[in-house]
């Protein structure tokens, strides 16, 4: 598949694949689904039949914001309602490239290293977060949702 340190074309797709796979294996709500490599470009993108078309959008500013904040979305969501002043702030100056809620998902390697990020929208956000979850696993990655 490649260089092990990059994320490419073959796994992105793989990993939406299976995002969907398991969204459909429990009737959630239509998603759309992106990848995005270390750098925040996307590499795959996904929207089902049905999901509204903000879906993308939200998708790709949770997977953009854990990379840009080096930490899963669900850590994000955690520290906005620590600091909502902040947060609001960063929608701002990010122009609304900073989702925090769960389903933002950090891709890396067994050693650590960043090769980019799921990131998941369409259904609640804990499930969202599953769908990326089992789409990384599926391609031996290792997944860093946040705590």
């Amino acid at each position: 598949m490649g260089d092990v340190n990059i994320l490419g074309l073959t796994q992105a797709e793989t990993i939406i694949h299976i995002a969907l796979e398991h969204a459909a294996s429990r009737n959630m709500a239509p998603l759309a689904v992106i990848v995005l490599d270390a750098g925040g470009h996307p590499l795959a993108l996904a929207r089902q039949d049905g999901a509204s078309p903000f879906r993308f959008d939200i998708a790709r500013a949770k997977a953009a914001g854990a990379i840009g904040m080096g930490v899963g979305s669900r850590t994000l969501a955690t520290r906005a309602s620590r600091n909502p002043t902040f947060f609001a702030a960063l929608g701002s100056v990010l122009s609304g490239q900073l989702v925090p809620a769960a389903g933002g998902v950090l891709v890396r390697t067994a050693d650590g290293l960043l090769l980019g990020a799921v990131g998941v929208s369409g259904d609640s956000s804990d499930l969202d977060e599953a769908c990326a979850l089992a789409g990384i696993a599926a391609v031996g990655l290792l997944a860093d949702p946040g705590a």
